[in-house]
């Protein structure tokens, strides 16, 4: 526990701090589920002025329950959102996106958590009790638009969105694995692959997204130098991270905070420093790992420490099971505001 980099001031289920974890209920899933989604959409509809009624996508991002009704129908009818919202499961922001294409002058929601009190280990093997170490209760919702008229209260404009699969390759599909142990315990199998593969899938991610971010100068020089050493045989100096100065078209890095490990081996695969890494690491010790959501606490922290100015571009990298890589690329519109998250100001 000490050198995960998780805090002591971390929130768990309700039914893992009253000692049920080995019995989770469905209703023990729901409750968890609507106190996150519910407060922050209260949050959310509160401050940007948005009635519920406005919203015509609803999306929520969790993979480890799926009820029926689904999740976005719960939104639906909490909120009494009009017959014709579209509502999905997966794949969150791009989803959006690619619904906006037809979807004109739209808002649409977010929300991101994931589902642990019924997902909580209750045996002892070692390689499934970490992710009881590093996963924890926590989400965010996010207000998204196409809306022309809303650029002027927009904080952040999305430039660049590009999704990468490795679940070919079989080490990093069993990197990180729901499955039973020998007794019948339900889990997660986090193996000591779950970085290699990390790293494996976020460089292929960035072979294609980065092209499309940095200016033309720096891919040129890159490719002149890339050529170059390859025709005299000359070795990449150890820790010269991917070649590339990423600096020069890229601000921030909001990297997933998914563990240390996760967090040290991004830094190292793109040459970051401490000061780049600092948010992910300080999210971490705060809140843990609250999967798709974390990426939001993430950019709390950077609002929080005034880090942000209009103008400035957002790497914001986000891995996952199976084993994926999603990246995106944000622009400062305007002075971020505080972020809600769970009922937390970040």
């Amino acid at each position: 526990m000490v050198s995960s980099g998780i805090g002591e001031d971390t929130y768990c289920p309700r039914n893992v701090m009253e000692g049920r974890e080995e019995s989770a209920t469905h209703q023990d899933a729901l409750s968890e589920m609507d106190d996150i989604i519910f407060d922050t959409l209260d949050e959310l509809f509160a401050k940007t002025g948005v009635s519920p009624s406005e919203i015509g996508i609803v999306v929520a991002s969790v993979s480890l329950f799926s009820p029926a009704p689904s999740l976005t129908a719960r939104v639906i009818n909490r909120y009494k959102m009009r017959n014709d919202v579209k509502a999905a499961n997966v794949i969150a922001v791009d989803l959006v996106k690619q619904l906006f294409k037809t979807c004109k002058n739209s808002f649409a929601i977010v929300v991101s958590t994931e589902s642990i009190g019924p997902n909580w280990y209750s045996g002892k093997e070692k390689s499934m009790m970490l992710s009881n170490i590093l996963f924890r209760t926590g989400g965010c919702s996010m207000l998204l638009t196409n809306n022309g008229a809303w650029k002027g209260k927009a904080l952040l404009e999305l430039t660049c969105y590009v999704r990468t699969h490795i679940g070919s390759d079989d080490e990093a599909y069993r990197s990180c694995f729901q499955l039973e142990d020998d007794i019948g315990n339900k889990g997660f199998r986090l193996t000591r692959d779950l970085p290699r593969a990390g790293a494996k899938a976020l460089a292929k991610n960035l072979r294609v997204l980065l092209p499309k971010v940095l200016p033309l100068s720096e891919i040129l020089r890159y490719t002149i130098n890339h050529y170059r050493d390859k025709m005299i045989k000359r070795p990449a100096p150890k820790g010269s991270g991917p070649g590339l100065n990423l600096k020069s078209g890229i601000d921030h890095f909001c990297v997933h905070p998914g563990g240390r490990a996760i967090i040290d081996e991004v830094g190292k695969s793109l040459a970051l420093n401490d000061h780049d890494l600092e948010p992910a690491r300080m999210a971490l010790h705060r809140f843990g790992n609250t999967s798709s959501g974390g990426l939001w606490y993430v950019l709390g922290y950077m609002e929080a420490k005034k880090l942000l100015k209009k103008g400035d571009t957002i790497l914001m990298i986000c891995l996952g099971a199976g084993f994926k890589c999603n990246n995106c690329v944000w622009k400062v519109m305007n002075g971020l505001g505080k972020i809600k998250m769970s009922g937390k100001t970040v």
